[in-house]
């Protein structure tokens, strides 16, 4: 596994990144994006199940997490041009990722946040890509106007680094009670005890957003989820999306094939779903996790 780094177009962010590749030609490039308060290394298993099978495989730090800060301040701070500059930030290691391994189809990946970033991408660039996963996508949030306003109000009020403990509630609030009698703060994120103890442990993911972050959270998902201004040049665009049953960011079943269903309403002629029953929101990291890569696997392109 290699480390790199590329300077964003935005804010001169160093972006960091994960890079690893077979030891035989390639035979395609996957592109990891992960989700909200997560950072890249949690992805290396599946990094390295990806490589055995002989693909190329990348995964960043998005802006304001991991290694892609300025200061630990920044964890949850985007700045300049906020959730765009997520998407050109993603962009830009498509970029490199396609001038390393040229030739390559490229399958794009996204998790939770990740999956609407992906998808903002697929919006402007669907293009450079060869196929999309939309994995543990939350579904649309109807609140999301006020959320964008308080969210601002707090910015203008408190300062954009100021970290929102209403607004955590509000967004994460009522996650863990179906799993609350296990004892973990976060039960809902996957099933798997060591994961959790992991999770629960890092300080790069144990942190709440500011107010900055959760009014581009917010904003991000306003664009994936408006059908306007959609380029679709790739019409054809294999798009898969992937949730656990019991994830509690897809908020039901229904509300997770209007998603769906916002991508065929977009332009995209070959959409699909599969849920897994009892897998909650990580399903990568779930202790069935081998027939979710497997899925993965046979998507890629």
């Amino acid at each position: 596994m290699e480390k790199s780094s590329l300077r964003s177009a935005y804010g001169g962010i160093m972006i960091s990144f994960l890079y690893q590749e077979p030891a035989t030609t390639p035979r395609g490039i996957v592109q990891l994006v992960h989700g909200m308060c997560e950072h890249k290394e949690r992805y290396i298993p599946l990094m390295e199940f990806l490589c055995g099978k002989g693909y190329a495989v990348v995964c960043h730090d998005h802006r304001g997490h991991g290694e892609s800060i300025q200061s630990p301040e920044d964890l949850g701070y985007m700045g300049k041009k906020g959730w765009l500059a997520l998407v050109e930030d993603a962009k830009l290691v498509t970029d490199w990722a396609k001038e390393k391994w040229p030739g390559l189809p490229l399958t794009l990946f996204g998790h939770s946040m990740g999956s609407l970033v992906v998808r903002s991408y697929a919006k402007r660039y669907d293009d450079a890509i060869d196929s999309l996963i939309v994995c543990g996508c939350p579904s649309d949030n109807p609140a999301k106007g006020a959320g964008i306003f308080l969210a601002r109000a707090t910015g203008l009020l408190r300062g954009w680094h100021y970290r929102p403990s209403l607004m955590q509630k509000m967004s994460f609030g009522n996650y863990n009670k179906p799993f609350e009698k296990e004892g973990w703060p976060a039960g809902w994120v996957c099933s798997d005890r060591d994961v959790l103890e992991a999770y629960h442990a890092d300080p790069l993911c144990q942190y709440v957003f500011t107010a900055d972050g959760f009014l581009n959270l917010l904003l991000l998902m306003k664009d994936c989820y408006c059908l306007k201004g959609w380029k679709v040049a790739r019409p054809d665009l294999p798009v898969r999306f992937i949730s656990g049953g019991e994830d509690p960011c897809r908020v039901s079943d229904d509300a997770l094939r209007k998603a769906v269903e916002s991508m065929k309403q977009a332009g995209y002629k070959d959409v699909t779903l599969r849920i897994y029953p009892g897998m909650r929101h990580e399903i990568q990291n779930e202790t069935r996790r081998q027939i979710v890569w497997d899925d993965i696997l046979s998507y890629l392109a």
